[in-house]
């Protein structure tokens, strides 16, 4: 698999970065960070290092609690603990108590000798498709990388309800993480970026993969509109009275409460993410840049 040389650069908008490459027994090997926002202990980071780790020496830091939705947050001049800890499978990993951009930051910055080659965000328990990514945890992390001048992926494994949430013999529910998949398409885009770089002007790829599939074949995506039907609800709402009062403590009064709820869009334009994930059920790669400027405003001036 490694008999070919690989590529030493990267291509990150029009700037080149170079890779910092390892040699082991012959073979060329990048640096990967992996992080993610679920949580240091949860499953997908150790499904991610186990997706690269014969590609790759693996460093992983996360954050030390979920911080789903949380987006781009950092935390400036103020203290983070950084502890040492082990993943399931007994490998070194980091914790950081920040968010997946802080742990991006603190992995690339002070952990890590010299900047990766590569930061993987991921592999997320849930969806982040559609132009709400921007409250991703998971996709801010790997924006961070990007700002650092690191290429980045950040991957998230949907889990369809039919599939994925099951009983035990006893009856008690729990949730199967089934990552062969997304292991095995991540596995296979960091040989493609090895080999072949990113394209031009591309800076991080935004991977989806549905849990229960109907084809294995990627398809290259673009954003959909949204992915959330948002609603706010109070304790009038008896439609949604259970979800409201989960969170509650004993005894504890939800006159003045509020709660945003949402729900996932169910149509999706074909070409979108949303579309080959959740209607086709397959493989999503979404392209993406982080310069949002639009520069051709055509007929509108504003003097």
């Amino acid at each position: 698999m490694f008999g070919y040389l690989i590529r030493n650069i990267f291509l990150i908008g029009k700037s080149n970065i170079k890779l910092t490459t390892t040699q082991f027994n012959g073979l060329i090997k990048m640096n990967i960070l992996i992080s993610n926002d679920d949580g240091v202990s949860a499953p997908g980071i150790l499904a991610a290092k186990q997706a690269v780790e014969d590609l790759a020496n693996v460093t992983v830091v996360a954050p030390d609690k979920n911080n789903s939705s949380i987006g781009r947050r950092i935390t400036l001049f103020k203290h983070l603990k950084l502890d040492s800890c082990k993943l399931e499978d007994g490998s070194p990993a980091y914790s950081v108590s920040g968010s997946p951009a802080d742990a991006v930051i603190v992995g690339a910055d002070y952990v890590m000798d010299e900047n990766p080659d590569l930061v993987i965000s991921g592999i997320n328990q849930g969806v982040n498709i559609s132009c709400d990514i921007t409250s991703s945890g998971t996709v801010c992390a790997a924006l961070e990388a990007v700002s650092l001048g690191i290429p980045a992926i950040a991957v998230s494994l949907f889990m369809d309800p039919k599939t994925s949430f099951k009983q035990d013999e006893n009856g008690e529910w729990y949730v199967d993480y089934d990552f062969s998949l997304a292991k095995k398409v991540l596995h296979d885009l960091v040989l493609k970026i090895m080999d072949d770089g990113f394209p031009e002007d591309v800076d991080l790829f935004n991977l989806n993969v549905p849990s229960n599939y109907d084809s294995e074949d990627v398809l290259i995506t673009d954003l959909a509109d949204r992915m959330l039907e948002k609603k706010v609800i109070d304790n009038s709402d008896t439609e949604k009275e259970e979800l409201f009062n989960y969170p509650l403590d004993e005894n504890q009064k939800n006159d003045d409460l509020i709660m945003i709820t949402s729900d996932l869009v169910k149509e999706y334009p074909k070409g979108s993410d949303g579309y080959a994930l959740i209607v086709e059920k397959c493989p999503s790669l979404t392209p993406l840049s982080v310069d949002m400027t639009i520069r051709d405003l055509k007929d509108w001036s504003f003097k």
